[in-house]
């Protein structure tokens, strides 16, 4: 008996399951991690000199290009310094960058079912990869946290230059574990990423941890923990 039927809880769209997937596709951020990015940002804007709220507006606004590798950290962090009218030169953007990427470790938290879902999966002999969309520092931190030895490959947008949900990200994860995406499921936390990953053929499972407003993707199952996945094993 799974953890989950011992909760009572089985979700009826895994019933009529067939064959147990080959590979997860995972994304990382509020699906196996939180960050507290408001602390993130108030330090490192007060050793920029510059208001949290401007300094966080001026991320926002550069988001996509610093997702899909467009912008390394140091060229945000000096367009963000110019808009603001603080000194941009070069070693004050070294030292920002710095830490801003030392930050990520202690603002990020793993979620206590991480660890036992992706041990199950190794168990099993499932494959795994991260997704996620991000800046650079993504690498460090999952390494740091101890998650990278315990997947078999991670798909970062800034490295590939494809961000979320853009098809070709999943393509790249599935062609690197060697699944089709027929026999891969893809786990998330927004809507619109698993609805990306449905569209090229994958399952998805729609992680819901607090209460949201964004409605689940309808070909998605919702779960609100990582374990109650092992059904589908």
């Amino acid at each position: 008996m799974s953890l989950l039927q011992r909760r009572g809880s089985l979700p009826s769209a895994y019933l009529c399951l067939v064959a147990p997937p080959r590979a997860f596709l995972i994304d990382v951020y509020d699906t196996i991690l939180t960050c507290d990015f408001h602390a993130h940002s108030r330090e490192v804007s007060a050793i920029a000199g510059v208001p949290a709220l401007a300094w966080e507006a001026g991320y926002a606004q550069l988001a996509p290009e610093l997702m899909d590798g467009r912008l390394s950290i140091a060229q945000g962090i000096e367009q963000i310094l110019r808009s603001c009218g603080a000194d941009p030169r070069r070693d004050f953007v070294r030292r920002l960058v710095r830490r801003d990427l030392d930050l990520l470790i202690p603002c990020s938290r793993l979620y206590d079912d991480v660890v036992p879902f992706l041990e199950l999966l190794r168990s099993r002999g499932i494959k795994v990869a991260l997704v996620s969309n991000c800046a650079e520092g993504m690498r460090a931190l999952l390494s740091e946290l101890g998650i990278a030895t315990l997947v078999d490959t991670i798909v970062l947008s800034w490295e590939v230059g494809w961000a979320k949900p853009s098809p070709e990200i999943y393509r790249c994860a599935l062609d690197q574990l060697g699944v089709a995406a027929g026999a891969a499921v893809f786990v998330d936390d927004q809507a619109r990423f698993c609805a990306g990953a449905v569209a090229i053929g994958m399952r998805a499972a729609q992680i819901v941890r607090d209460d949201v407003d964004d409605p689940p993707e309808p070909s998605s199952t919702v779960v609100r923990s990582l374990l109650e996945l092992e059904t589908m094993l």
